[in-house]
């Protein structure tokens, strides 16, 4: 892992406004404040319909939706759009024209969900998400932390919902708790809207 020399970082801290230092290692306990993280044990042939239905309960900002290769994601976005849930994809082998038109969709909120694989799971901060959803579970615990932390940005709140299929998928949901020292919850029936901040529909449709 790449460390700013010492002398680098005094000047660093000298010349910059306040700001705070993050260490991480291998034995690092991360805490994601703000963020309720859940999950959902579930079939592989029951995800889409399990989705829809927190799709129409959920009362998101906006939404990501992760998938774990560029055709399940193609596919998501086609039945999402067929059943009147407006949302649009990024994904590898999109051109990069394309890319960035729905990036500013979502951005400008002009679409309020977006389905992906990890290419959207970095460097993405946008203010307004405070939903995001493992329709397919992360390959580790790492790109889990970098997908779930799309949402609460900012100081505000939000949730991660995780479909759990596999025995694999449930070690790695283990794995995160240990590792990052988190309690994922088995998805409630109804998940208290309190726990994740919102905007007003009014102020959406403005935008």
């Amino acid at each position: 892992m790449y460390e700013i020399p010492q002398k680098g970082l005094e000047i660093f801290k000298n010349n910059s406004k306040p700001f705070h230092e993050i260490y991480i290692d291998d034995q690092s306990k991360l805490t994601l404040h703000g963020l309720h993280q859940f999950y959902v044990e579930i079939e592989e042939k029951e995800k889409t319909k399990q989705l829809m239905l927190l799709l129409e309960k959920l009362n998101y900002n906006q939404a990501i939706i992760f998938t774990s290769k560029v055709d399940r994601a193609k596919f998501l976005n086609r039945i999402l759009n067929k059943m009147e849930f407006e949302s649009i994809a990024i994904f590898r082998g999109m051109s990069q024209q394309k890319r960035i038109e729905n990036y500013n969709l979502f951005k400008e909120c002009k679409k309020r969900i977006i389905v992906t694989t990890n290419l959207f799971s970095r460097g993405i901060d946008i203010e307004r998400v405070n939903v995001v959803i493992n329709y397919d579970m992360s390959e580790s615990d790492d790109t889990y932390l970098h997908r779930v932390g799309r949402a609460g940005r900012y100081g505000t709140k939000g949730i991660a919902i995780s479909f759990v299929t596999t025995t694999e998928e449930k070690g790695i949901l283990k794995t995160i708790q240990d590792r990052f020292v988190v309690q994922i919850k088995e998805m409630p029936e109804k998940i208290d809207e309190s726990l994740y901040s919102k905007i007003n529909k009014e102020t959406i449709k403005m935008l």
